[in-house]
């Protein structure tokens, strides 16, 4: 069994995705953004998760769950589940806390948040305020920029599995209660990623109820992958 950490684990996509992984009998290390928000986690997970609270718009909070996932064993995989649809934290906890994440802890498996939404991102960099002190990027474009690194990771690192995963338009507190497609297959794709018991997972790919699709041509441009990598190098400070 594998020990999986889930970022954004106190409700909606993350929540499902770590109550699907601890019914298989795998170790959920579940973040939350604070620990009077765990209520339903703790009860998914029982006796055998482990909870972490960090705000993910902080970058010192991101480092330190970082060093609070290590002291608690370490993980296999992360999916990287946590996002916000709109504000100034668009760029520090869509993309600037996966980036970090992945930077600061190793694991073999990869699962980043992406959205249809995606392909109406722009694939430039141009003026970004990745500390999100002034809003300079749309929900989209903030999909677009993980999905690429994303894309990018397993040539970056080779022998880690990397996929971005677009899950529908889902009746989260995001998605909005009347929103049409289905909760379960939102998550569980992410959890099927995760896992990494199917070879088909052992890849690089963009998803959508466990089918490849084909993301914004932008996300598998070599050339845009660097720059989204070399610019989040530049602001953190952090190499992946």
């Amino acid at each position: 069994m594998a020990r999986i950490l889930v970022t954004g684990a106190g409700s909606g996509l993350g929540l499902g995705a770590a109550r699907e992984l601890a019914e298989h009998g795998h170790t959920v290390v579940g973040h939350v953004r604070s620990l009077d928000r765990a209520g339903e986690l703790r009860d998914a997970l029982g006796d055998d998760g482990v909870i972490l609270a960090a705000e993910l718009s902080d970058e010192e909070q991101v480092r330190a769950l970082a060093g609070e996932v290590a002291d608690a064993g370490g993980v296999d995989a992360i999916i990287h589940n946590a996002g916000v649809i709109d504000g100034p934290g668009i760029l520090p906890v869509n993309v600037v806390a996966p980036y970090l994440l992945t930077a600061l802890v190793p694991a073999e498996r990869h699962v980043y948040l992406s959205s249809g939404m995606h392909r109406g991102g722009h694939a430039t960099l141009d003026g970004l305020d990745w500390s999100g002190r002034t809003r300079t990027a749309s929900y989209s474009d903030s999909k677009l920029i993980v999905t690429a690194l994303a894309a990018a990771l397993p040539r970056l690192r080779p022998g880690v599995s990397s996929n971005a995963v677009d899950p529908g338009w889902v009746p989260t507190r995001m998605g909005g209660r009347n929103a049409p497609d289905d909760l379960e297959l939102g998550h569980r794709t992410q959890v099927w990623l995760a896992e990494g018991e199917d070879p088909e997972t052992r890849t690089s790919a963009y998803w959508h109820h466990q089918r490849q699709q084909r993301p914004h041509p932008a996300a598998t441009d070599r050339a845009f992958q660097d720059a989204v990598v070399a610019g989040l190098r530049e602001h953190t400070g952090t190499s992946l």
